[in-house]
């Protein structure tokens, strides 16, 4: 990883297309172990989650070019890599897990290093079906799917509501969770944590125990595809 970071960090401070270009081979290289890294994730996550182990790496790495379209930020390239496991592939709409390292210094990515385990895009209709669940099931959910969740591992509450919707009570220990608007739950790391040795499979077990919490967010998205479906 270190060959990675050592790019990422370097692109963040050449962020423009001659630099780029000039090292574009190297990209190459660091691209291969990316790569060969997610391969191996894909491998290791499989082993408790059977609807990631068909996942190529086309379902769930992402391309360095940014869309500067609507941004002030028009550096081209993202200054860090992403891998999204998720059943049916990145851009299926179900929950799954997201491996991230990166410089920390872009605006949509705060922390350099992290892992989350949920999805943040969501039909309206599966949101409704997890904010009624999470209230009726709230026993169960913080104990048998937030309990078994590593401690590292805390809710997102990125783009969430400001007040609790009017049907919920502002003083439920769900409340929070009802003033989401998508369910994902982040791990922060550090550099060496990604140096130290079994980097896949240490990932992997931390992403183990949000398996329960991932599934129970699929359910509702299982439930509203069946619908359309219907």
């Amino acid at each position: 990883m270190k060959e990675i970071l050592d790019f990422l960090c370097d692109l963040d401070s050449n962020n423009h297309r001659e630099w780029f270009n000039a090292n574009k081979d190297r990209y190459q290289e660091v691209l291969k172990k990316w790569y060969a890294f997610c391969e191996s994730l894909i491998t290791e996550i499989g082993r408790f989650d059977k609807d990631i182990a068909p996942l190529t790496i086309k379902d769930c790495t992402y391309r360095i070019y940014r869309d500067t379209r609507f941004s002030k930020d028009k550096s081209p390239y993202k200054t860090h890599f992403g891998a999204f496991l998720a059943k049916g592939g990145k851009k299926s709409m179900h929950a799954g897990y997201y491996f991230h390292i990166g410089t920390g210094n872009s605006r949509e990515y705060p922390h350099a290093h992290m892992l989350a385990s949920g999805n943040y895009c969501y039909d309206k209709r599966a949101v409704k079906i997890l904010r009624e669940d999470i209230s009726d099931e709230w026993e169960t959910f913080s104990t048998s799917i937030l309990g078994k969740a590593d401690a590292q591992f805390v809710p997102d509450m990125e783009g969430a509501l400001k007040r609790v919707p009017r049907e919920y009570d502002p003083s439920a220990p769900y409340a929070d969770w009802m003033r989401m608007r998508a369910y994902c739950l982040t791990a922060q790391v550090d550099d060496g944590f990604l140096l130290e040795d079994h980097l896949a499979q240490r990932v992997a077990e931390l992403f183990k125990t949000t398996k329960p919490f991932v599934d129970y967010i699929n359910r509702a998205v299982d439930y509203v595809n069946e619908e359309m479906e219907g």
